[in-house]
């Protein structure tokens, strides 16, 4: 099981996006955008968040084995990937059969766009971005090392404490989780059913591992 790592030892690269935020502004780069309304990204462009969260989900689809073409059998189905903050930058790859899409998780996200020419003009926050996308892919190997995890439970305790590192605030004596997360999408992150999830989150409560807050929010003490 993975060991939870004090947050205070987390930190991303720091970036002034100060500059990045009044250049979209004067050129219309930036746009608000309502809970789980999709954010229409494409491969080749670099976005910023803001304000509020974006929520990552992967889609493929099976291929039948020897089929020339290939054949899709199943339905495609979303996978959480996890979330982006805001003051990070994310971007997405095309890759058949692998699609992305992003939705804003919560209300009044706000999200810029630009090209990675039009970072010319900041080299130092140029700089960060990379490292930003550095830290995160960092992350997402620890992401694929818990969904390693042999018993569910274990995989289902590790992504809620990597999104509790990425995105927790402080409260009382741990930290919760600023925004909803629904058991569906913890199932599909950790390849699960949503009804298991269910009934593990119950056993995490009572172990005290984490507290279920007002609106539905996770906290871990």
């Amino acid at each position: 099981m993975l060991a939870p790592v004090p947050l205070a030892e987390i930190v991303p690269p720091t970036i002034a996006s100060q500059p990045i935020c009044d250049w979209a502004k004067a050129h219309y780069r930036d746009r608000l955008f309502a809970k789980d309304e999709p954010i229409p990204a494409r491969p080749g462009l670099l976005y910023w968040v803001e304000q509020g969260a974006i929520r990552l989900m992967g889609m493929t689809q099976t291929p039948a084995p020897c089929s020339r073409p290939p054949i899709l059998l199943e339905e495609p189905e979303e996978v959480f990937l996890g979330f982006v903050r805001a003051g990070l930058p994310f971007e997405f790859v095309a890759r058949s059969p692998f699609h992305f899409h992003a939705y804003a998780h919560v209300d009044d996200t706000k999200v810029i766009w630009l090209y990675w020419p039009d970072l010319e003009q900041w080299p130092e926050i140029h700089q960060n971005i990379w490292a930003a996308f550095r830290y995160q892919h960092q992350r997402k190997l620890l992401w694929l090392s818990t969904l390693g995890q042999r018993r569910t439970i274990d995989r289902l305790l590790g992504v809620l404490t990597l999104l509790m590192e990425e995105c927790g605030e402080p409260w009382q004596t741990g930290y919760r989780l600023p925004f909803p997360l629904t058991h569906a999408h913890l199932g599909s992150a950790i390849g699960s059913t949503r009804v298991t999830v269910t009934r593990l989150m119950g056993r995490l409560r009572e172990r005290g591992v984490i507290v279920m807050l007002d609106d539905n929010l996770i906290a871990m003490p």
